[in-house]
């Protein structure tokens, strides 16, 4: 990784961040949906990145939402499981000659693919989030619906986000 995808991966975790924590926070329906942007910045590190890396700021992204939310430890699991599934959807369905790419964006990877990309990662994130949060199972119908209508929130405002600020791949 050059020092450019650095800094540029280091502002986009400030800013996906500081709108979670402070603009995202209390916004909800319901209390039915909660969305998570700062996922988007998991999903897009570069496909170059040692999984160890990969599993460390994950934990760090986690702990940092953690002690904002005040959530002992549940963004930190949900963020660790984001990057597990990460590293076994993109072993599975991208070859490594296929790297030619920098990051696995939206402009970078095609819809279809971004699309199912991101729609596992952040359902086994939101799983994770939603029943350590919960922690009982006798709630299982109320905390499903609850991660379907946040992944669904979650998957739109990422899906917003890459429209807006990640340029199509020139044919």
């Amino acid at each position: 990784m050059n020092s450019r995808t650095i800094f540029i991966n280091i502002f986009r975790w400030f800013v996906l961040l500081f709108v979670q924590i402070f603009l995202l926070r209390n916004m909800g329906f319901y209390n039915l949906s909660t969305p998570f942007v700062y996922v988007l910045f998991l999903l897009v590190l570069p496909f170059g990145i040692p999984n160890l890396l990969l599993f460390l700021i994950a934990f760090g992204t986690g702990l940092t939402l953690d002690a904002f939310y005040d959530t002992l430890g549940v963004h930190t699991s949900a963020c660790v499981a984001l990057a597990f599934v990460r590293i076994l959807f993109i072993s599975v369905s991208v070859t490594r000659d296929a790297f030619d790419e920098p990051e696995p964006s939206l402009g970078n990877m095609g819809f279809k693919w971004f699309s199912i990309y991101a729609i596992l990662c952040i359902l086994a994130h939101h799983l994770v989030v939603f029943f350590l949060e919960a922690f009982k199972l006798n709630e299982i119908s109320y905390t499903l619906v609850r991660c379907l209508i946040s992944v669904a929130f979650t998957f739109f405002l990422v899906l917003l986000v890459e429209f807006i600020f990640h340029n199509r791949k020139a044919n």
